[in-house]
């Protein structure tokens, strides 16, 4: 079983009025290596810079193996040598070489020597592909190298943790897979990793856990083939996919239908959708909700629709939960709306489920431009 490195205690972290990360309890085992991911704004940094304590604390705790690192007599440069973190900007000392960059801490915080502390950094720099930048200076780098420098500067500390802040949010996208290049094969002597990351394909191939945060802390954690392709919860499915979405309720017989169809417009023309694909959409819109299911609920309407766009597949959902007793609108007789439907329309999956104060169920596949 593995060995429990940092675990935190009801973490809350607030600036002001506003509450990044309230009530944190997580775990992380040694070895493990974990990308954390999820919308801007949820919090990702500041959980990472808490575990170094860049970050303070409002409430709760954090314990680095059984110790309290946020008590207040706990050593945080005993912390520092065990937990390293890589920045988006790098951060390296401008002033400095290369060489200067990366022994000045090992010399100072482990007391290496001169002599030992160039030969290990020879020796890592030369594992990343940097041997020859040794005596230059980190203007004279590119981004991509100056954080695989950053890197390294991290590693020759040996540190137990490596904390990674968007170590790639900075660079060129040709400089991106240098950087993450290395971050694996860091991530395969063993230590401890948490990355913040925006890159999904690079998350699912490092990583042996995911976080995925929003709502003030984890929202959802598991392996990467679940966080995937099988996540359990809607706003995880969301970010996922990087589905666009718009929820309209339909309550009265009397709605502006005419404002509900500009609304559908809006949404297909700020997604970039052709105008096909938009017609589509609204005519669903119409034939479904106006013509089908208004005239047979009457007085007591209520249907909530969803249109969820998403970029990954370039491919468009419409969901449309309705009250009334059981009715698939398949089963109604008006044919030329069916025949509507069919026409652009991949497939219809209907089923009957009280669920959220709706009995019926209807998602619709929009065809797409090429269909």
């Amino acid at each position: 079983m593995s060995e429990i490195l940092i675990r935190t205690e009801n973490l809350c972290k607030s600036y002001g009025n506003v509450t990044p990360l309230k009530d944190v309890n997580v775990t992380i085992n040694s070895g493990d290596v974990i990308s954390v991911i999820g919308p801007s704004g949820t919090g990702k940094s500041t959980l990472l810079r808490m575990m170094n304590q860049l970050e303070k604390v409002t409430s709760g705790k954090i314990f680095f193996r059984d110790e309290d690192i946020t008590a207040p007599n706990f050593r945080l440069d005993l912390l520092r040598q065990k937990v390293g973190m890589i920045f988006q900007s790098f951060n390296l000392f401008p002033q400095m070489t290369i060489i200067e960059n990366i022994i000045a801490a090992p010399m100072a915080l482990k007391g290496m020597t001169k002599q030992d502390a160039y030969d290990k950094a020879k020796e890592l720099l030369k594992r990343v592909g940097l041997a020859e930048k040794i005596l230059s200076y980190p203007d004279e780098l590119s981004g991509g190298q100056k954080q695989r420098i950053a890197i390294v500067r991290a590693i020759i500390m040996e540190p137990e943790v490596l904390l990674f802040d968007e170590p790639t949010s900075a660079l060129d996208p040709t400089m991106v897979g240098e950087v993450e290049a290395v971050i694996k094969k860091v991530s395969e002597t063993g230590v401890t990793m948490l990355i913040v990351t925006h890159s999904m394909e690079f998350a699912e191939k490092i990583s042996n856990r995911i976080f995925y945060m929003d709502e003030g802390g984890i929202y959802e954690e598991g392996n990467p083939a679940q966080i995937f392709h099988n996540p359990k919860r809607e706003k995880t499915r969301q970010f996922i996919k990087r589905l666009k979405v718009l929820e309209l309720m339909i309550n009265s017989p009397d709605f502006d239908f005419i404002a509900y169809a500009n609304q559908i417009d809006i949404f297909g023309v700020k997604n970039d959708l052709s105008k096909k694909l938009i017609h589509r959409l609204t005519l669903m819109f119409e034939e479904i909700c106006m013509t089908i299911l208004l005239p047979r609920l009457g007085d007591t309407v209520k249907i909530k629709m969803t249109i969820e766009y998403s970029a990954q597949d370039n491919a468009v959902v419409m969901q449309i939960d309705y009250n009334g007793e059981e009715f698939n609108i398949e089963d109604c007789d008006d044919e030329i709306s069916l025949r509507l439907i069919h026409k652009n329309t991949t497939q219809l999956e209907y089923r009957a489920e009280d669920l959220e104060g709706f009995l019926n169920h209807l998602k619709i596949y929009i065809k797409k431009n090429s269909v």
